[in-house]
């Protein structure tokens, strides 16, 4: 049927009589019935003879095409990228080529508009294509256990793998932004132990940002099959200038590589940098930048706390990762920590940082970070969206004497200036 829109005649002023919901259903019906023995409804709304005369127009949107748009507002979609061009009918003629509208759509956007465009058709979506196009297993699906009272909530968890279909549990080990304690090696080593327990072939994998070389073991020593992390991080030791490591066991690093590389070339191949030296020399480095990082942690913990701020963890409590966080109360205080971090740090220490919006997150951000490796965590860095309490999230220091200095400059600019 015909749909009304607001701010047109016919929706203003609606002719009598016209059918509901439920006899435009019935209209429908009645319409495929009659003319499905002769003709094939290869879409929602358009029936064919013979697949030869199928709308190649339309099936071009609902298979996820691209497609070119000409004359004013008209659309188009091209290499992930929608635009219209301009309704201006003046300015369509001095530049016919003039878009007022042009987004760049992401991979999440490009595959539910790829699923609910391909569900325009009778036959559905292709799920085979799909997972090859997104690199996705399309059966399988995310879900999220909250912890509670900073710890896993194990009758949940073992309840939810009980019911089956679980191939992958994924467990964050540093607090990220939200406020919560880091999960411990020992919390780790409790809920893989109730997971196997319940499934045997369940893989476990955690993310240890922020936690290698911080406590005497790693989760793969207390049950997980893989973990993943940052070279810009603890484990490259302030040198590495960019990658990431996933270490655990052989068949499970086997699929991983294959997924990363190409099939059948696994780990003999893939993208290093010509980076493989420093890889080595960042983990030969790694546990005395890691223990420098915690001293300088301990020490701005202590310090902060005394000042009256609320920090976690505390300077005595124990640690199993390198982030400090410390709540700094107001906006102003937030942002003269930052601009004081900045000034004692080795690289970039006149720049000025200031809050702004950044791409992957919710609120205007600010961040302290003169590194030599740009974006290194390892490196003294502090970092926190502008909302209440106003958290500053800090790590790193390659020397415990330069991340003490780094964090005096920063009390000075914010209690001084």
């Amino acid at each position: 049927g015909v749909k009304s829109e607001e701010n047109t005649l016919f929706y203003k002023k609606p002719p009598k009589h016209l059918p509901n919901d439920d006899i435009q259903a019935d209209m429908y019906e009645f319409a495929v019935n009659f003319l499905e023995p002769k003709f094939s409804l290869y879409e929602i709304s358009n029936f064919a003879k013979t697949e030869k005369f199928y709308s190649k127009h339309n099936l071009n949107y609902w298979n996820d095409g691209k497609y070119y748009g000409f004359g004013i507002s008209a659309a188009g979609f091209l290499n992930n990228i929608r635009y219209q061009n301009t309704k201006n009918f003046k300015e369509y003629m001095e530049n016919p080529l003039s878009t007022k509208d042009l987004s760049i759509l992401t991979p999440e956007e490009r595959l539910d508009e790829t699923i609910f465009l391909g569900f325009r058709k009778r036959e559905g979506i292709n799920v085979k294509k799909i997972n090859e196009k997104f690199m996705i297993d399309f059966d399988k699906k995310y879900e999220e256990i909250d912890l509670v009272n900073n710890d896993f909530d194990l009758p949940k968890i073992v309840e939810r793998i009980k019911k089956g279909n679980v191939k992958l549990v994924e467990i964050q080990r540093s607090r990220g932004y939200a406020h919560r304690k880091s999960l411990t090696i020992d919390k780790i080593e409790k809920v893989c132990k109730a997971i196997r327990e319940v499934n045997k072939d369940c893989i476990i994998m955690v993310d240890n940002c922020y936690g290698d070389f911080v406590e005497e073991k790693e989760p793969t020593e207390v049950g997980a099959d893989l973990i993943v992390g940052s070279l810009m991080k603890n484990l490259g030791g302030g040198v590495v200038r960019s990658g990431g490591y996933i270490v655990g066991k052989k068949d499970l690093i086997f699929d991983v590589a294959e997924r990363f590389s190409a099939p059948g070339t696994g780990k003999e191949l893939g993208a290093n940098f010509n980076e493989n030296m420093s890889y080595f020399q960042g983990i030969y480095l790694a546990p005395r930048a890691v223990c420098s990082s915690l001293k300088t942690m301990i020490f701005a913990s202590r310090i902060m706390q005394k000042l009256g701020f609320a920090v976690d963890p505390l300077y005595n409590e124990k640690r199993t990762d390198i982030v400090q966080a410390i709540d700094l109360f107001t906006p102003e205080a937030m942002v003269k920590f930052h601009i004081g971090i900045q000034k004692g740090s080795p690289i970039d220490s006149f720049v000025t940082p200031v809050a702004a919006p950044m791409p992957g997150y919710p609120h205007d951000e600010v961040m302290a970070a003169g590194t030599f490796v740009q974006g290194s965590t390892i490196e003294l860095s502090c970092d926190g969206p502008m909302v209440e309490p106003y958290t500053a999230y800090m790590q790193g220091s390659l020397t415990y004497e330069y991340g003490k200095l780094g964090i005096m400059i920063g009390l000075q600019e914010m209690l001084y200036n």
